[in-house]
C-alpha cells in the first residue's frame, strides 16, 4: 500500500479556508497528482486540509472521508510558562540546532523543552491514533514494525498539516518528532508518499517513495514563512 500525504495549501488560518493562493496551489497538487491511480481519499477535518482534498477529488468524482484525529496538533506551555517562543515545535526545534543540541533523543518527550510543552501529548495522540487506522486498512503495529493482514488499498491520499503528518511519520519511522520538525518542513502541497509492503502475514517497514515534493508550485507565488 502507498500513502501520499499532501499538506494543506496557503490557508487564511483565522477561517480556517484556503486562500485564493491556496486554491491555486491545490489545483497544481491537483494536476500534479493527476496520473496516480488513487483508490479513496482522506483528509483532515479542517477546513484548509478538505477544500485541498476536494480539489484532487471531485475531477475524480469521489468523495473525501474526514479523520477527526489528523487535524493539526497544538503546543505551548503546559503551565504558561516560556519555553522557546511559546512552544512552537518547529521554531523550537530549529533553536536547538542553533545552540548545538540533538535532535534524535528517543526521550525528547521528557526533556528541555519539549516536557513542558503540550505538543509532545499531541503527538503521543496522532501516532497512537494512526496506528489504529492503519490497521483498519490491513497493517498491524507490532513492536516497531507493521504486520500486513488483507490490505483495503493499493493507492490512499492524505490531506492534513505539517504538525500532524510529521507526527504520523515520526510513528511510522520511529523517529523523533524534534528531528522530523527540522528536517522535513512541509511547503504548502508538499507530496511525500510513503509505502509498505503487501506480502500478507510477514512484517513491513514504511520506505520513502517521495519526500516533501513541491516542484508543483514552483511557478506559483509562495509565502515562504512556515506557519502552521
Amino acid at each position: 500500500m502507498r500513502i501520499i500525504f499532501v499538506r494543506h495549501g496557503h490557508p487564511n488560518y483565522r477561517t480556517d479556508s484556503l486562500t485564493e493562493l491556496g486554491h491555486r496551489h491545490a489545483d497544481a497538487v491537483a494536476l500534479r497528482l493527476q496520473n496516480e491511480k488513487i483508490d479513496h481519499i482522506f483528509s483532515s477535518s479542517c477546513g484548509r486540509a478538505r477544500e485541498t482534498a476536494e480539489h484532487i477529488a471531485t475531477p475524480r468524482g469521489m468523495e473525501v472521508e474526514l479523520l477527526d484525529f489528523m487535524r493539526e496538533i497544538s503546543w505551548g506551555s503546559l503551565d504558561g510558562e516560556e519555553i522557546f517562543e511559546n512552544g512552537h515545535p518547529w521554531r523550537t526545534a530549529d533553536k536547538m540546532v542553533g545552540e548545538n543540541l540533538t535532535l534524535l533523543s528517543t526521550t525528547w518527550q521528557t526533556e528541555t523543552p519539549f516536557e513542558n510543552n503540550k505538543v509532545r501529548l499531541c503527538v503521543e495522540q496522532v501516532g497512537a491514533r494512526f496506528d489504529e487506522w492503519l490497521a483498519t486498512l490491513g497493517y498491524t503495529r507490532e513492536g516497531n514494525y507493521y504486520r500486513v493482514g488483507k490490505v483495503k488499498y493499493q493507492t490512499i491520499l492524505l490531506a492534513s498539516h505539517g504538525g500532524s503528518s510529521s507526527a504520523a511519520l515520526a510513528r511510522l519511522f520511529n523517529l523523533p518528532f524534534p528531528f522530523l520538525c527540522h528536517a522535513i518542513c512541509p511547503d504548502f502541497t508538499a507530496v511525500t508518499i510513503v509505502k509498505f509492503g503487501s506480502e500478507e502475514g510477514t512484517l513491513t517497514g514504511p520506505r520513502f517513495e517521495i519526500l516533501n515534493d513541491a516542484t508543483h508550485i514552483r511557478e506559483i507565488a509562495v509565502d515562504n514563512i512556515f506557519d502552521k
